[in-house]
């Protein structure tokens, strides 16, 4: 069938391009409601596959997208059951009924069969025709479009307003989770439809864990709050971080570090151009903050010495971002022939890849004092000569920095989509 939807016609197309058959058959599942355990009749929130998403626009569970090289598409989708009706249900999709599925498989027995997607019980593909078609299905989706774009700038107002909010609680006494409540309570009230991941607030020493989830702990005078969150609009995302001063003003000591990340994020930020690899430009911002710690006086040596040697990840330890936008790791990876490294400083890397027009990336340097690295004596004897590690173990509460905006790639000057979320309170002058 022909769909309604140009921007769907165009997705369509694209992924044809990319996949370049000529008798093979492609199916791509949505997928179904994932039942709570325990939860008799409960499921949790339904999300379609990411690739039935993109190209069908349709979030109507167990349907499934066909690709006949020969024919074209067509729609297979669940007609509403009167029990849907009465319990969540109204109207009905358009589309072959999803009953069809299979008199459609039998029909093309024999040739060559790819499932994306989500898996089919009972319908048997070609593992390695699959993975070509998925790898050429994500260069496909990476470019954004108009549609995308828009969906991503209105989570962008939402995420916005929740980061507004939060700035007002940070005050001594106030708790992360009641932090955490007002910032997702304001996504949806700005127009959000859901929390693109679970949010982050981590207060003073919770700030060392990367992904830590707010608790009841009380923010107090003298310390720092990272906050990583983002509102999702119709299945797009936005993922920020910003790091902020109790009470809206910096010590000396943390002024320092945050104009370290800050410039260093900054010059990743202007950095990303079509063509540039993204391991390149994460490499780059390692050696950056390397040099900032060593002025700060808390490494020593040459920058590109701390970052071989792995030294640098002591204090960056994760990647420098990845792709967003159908969800917070939109068709991020790597290319294919591309591994992933097993160096302190590549290990978390979530891209390897060249950035090309129309991409959106985070960009997400941070500075950490983590105890669990900091801590281990086998990194303490291998970097020795290369820390300052009296002053490290005066600074094991301090917590941590990171900065995080979305980048759109252009043919020019990257778009800052997040540029309105400010990065500081008040000042940073200490």
């Amino acid at each position: 069938m022909t769909t309604k939807n140009k921007h769907i016609d165009r997705r369509r197309a694209a992924a044809e391009a990319a996949w370049g058959l000529t008798d093979e058959c492609v199916l791509v599942a949505a997928g179904a409601p994932i039942p709570k355990p325990g939860g008799a009749d409960q499921t949790f929130p339904y999300l379609p596959h990411n690739e039935y998403l993109w190209l069908a626009d349709r979030r109507r569970p167990g349907s499934v997208l066909a690709f006949d090289a020969h024919e074209g598409w067509t729609d297979f989708v669940p007609l509403i059951s009167q029990a849907e009706r009465i319990w969540e249900k109204t109207g009905n999709d358009e589309g072959v009924s999803a009953e069809g599925i299979d008199a459609w498989v039998e029909a093309r027995r024999g040739r060559p069969l790819a499932v994306l997607g989500c898996p089919l019980p009972g319908i048997d593909d070609e593992p390695a025709l699959r993975e070509r078609l998925r790898e050429g299905l994500l260069a496909a989706r990476r470019p954004k479009d108009d549609v995308e774009l828009e969906l991503m700038r209105r989570a962008e107002k939402a995420t916005a307003a929740g980061f507004a909010k939060a700035r007002s609680l940070l005050v001594p006494g106030k708790t992360e989770r009641e932090v955490q409540i007002e910032i997702e309570a304001e996504f949806m009230r700005a127009g959000g439809d859901r929390f693109a991941f679970g949010t982050i607030v981590a207060s003073g020493p919770n700030a060392a864990v990367l992904h830590f989830e707010p608790s009841q702990r009380k923010l107090a005078a003298g310390e720092m709050v990272l906050i990583d969150a983002g509102a999702d609009v119709e299945g797009y995302a936005c993922d920020v971080t910003r790091t902020y001063p109790v009470g809206g003003r910096f010590t000396p000591e943390q002024r320092d570090l945050y104009v370290i990340l800050l410039s260093a994020q900054e010059k990743a930020v202007a950095d990303c151009r079509a063509g540039v690899e993204f391991k390149e430009l994460h490499l780059a911002t390692a050696r950056d903050i390397a040099a900032g710690l060593t002025t700060f006086g808390l490494m020593r040596g040459k920058p590109d010495e701390l970052v071989e040697s792995g030294a640098s990840a002591l204090f960056f330890p994760h990647g420098l971002g990845h792709l967003v936008g159908l969800g917070i790791r939109d068709a991020s990876g790597y290319l294919p022939g591309r591994a992933r490294s097993t160096h302190p400083v590549l290990q978390y890397l979530r891209c390897d890849l060249p950035l090309g027009e129309g991409f959106v990336t985070t960009i997400e340097p941070g500075i950490y004092f983590i105890p669990a690295l900091l801590c281990d004596q086998k990194l303490r004897e291998q970097h020795k000569d290369r820390v300052d590690w009296k002053r490290v173990d005066q600074m094991l509460d301090f917590g941590g920095f990171r900065i995080e905006d979305n980048v759109l790639i252009t043919k020019g000057d990257p778009v800052v989509l997040t540029a309105d979320i400010p990065k500081a309170l008040k000042d940073i002058s200490g």
